[in-house]
C-alpha cells in the first residue's frame, strides 16, 4: 500500500501564498489523477483542486479559482498547490488523495472515488 505524504504547510498572513507538495513512496502517482482537499476546524472535507493524470485536467472549487494553481512534476512523482491571496479564516489541514479509476479526468471532491490519503498538513491563516 502506497504511503501519500502532504507537505509545505505553515502560518501565513492574510494575502500570503503557501504551496503544499503531494508525494507517495512506494507508488508512483504518473498513470492517476489526484484531489487536494481541506477541511476547517468544525467543517465537513471539502474538495478543493484535481488533476488528471497528465496535468492537462484540472478544476478548482469556485472559492479558490482565480488564487490556487494545481500542478504535477510526474518526474519526480509529485503534485504541488500553489495558494495565493490566503484570506482570513482560511485555517485547514490539507490532504491529498489519490483517485481510483480516473486518470484521464478528475472528480473535482468525489469523495467516493478516492482510494489512498496521506496524514495532512495543516495551513493556518492569521494576522
Amino acid at each position: 500500500q502506497p504511503q501519500v505524504v502532504e507537505s509545505g504547510g505553515g502560518s501565513v498572513q492574510p494575502g500570503g501564498s503557501l504551496r503544499l507538495s503531494c508525494t507517495a513512496s512506494g507508488a508512483t502517482l504518473d498513470a492517476i489523477a489526484i484531489g487536494w482537499f481541506r477541511q476547517a476546524p468544525g467543517k465537513e472535507r471539502e474538495g478543493v483542486s484535481c488533476i488528471s493524470r497528465s496535468g492537462e485536467v484540472t478544476k478548482h472549487v469556485d472559492s479558490v479559482k482565480g488564487r490556487f494553481t494545481i500542478g504535477r512534476d510526474n518526474a519526480k512523482n509529485t503534485i504541488y498547490l500553489h495558494m495565493a491571496s490566503l484570506k482570513p479564516g482560511g485555517t485547514a489541514v490539507y490532504f491529498c488523495a489519490t483517485y481510483v479509476h480516473y486518470g484521464a479526468r478528475c472528480p473535482l471532491g468525489g469523495l467516493y472515488s478516492t482510494e489512498f490519503w496521506g496524514k495532512g498538513t495543516e495551513v493556518a491563516v492569521s494576522s
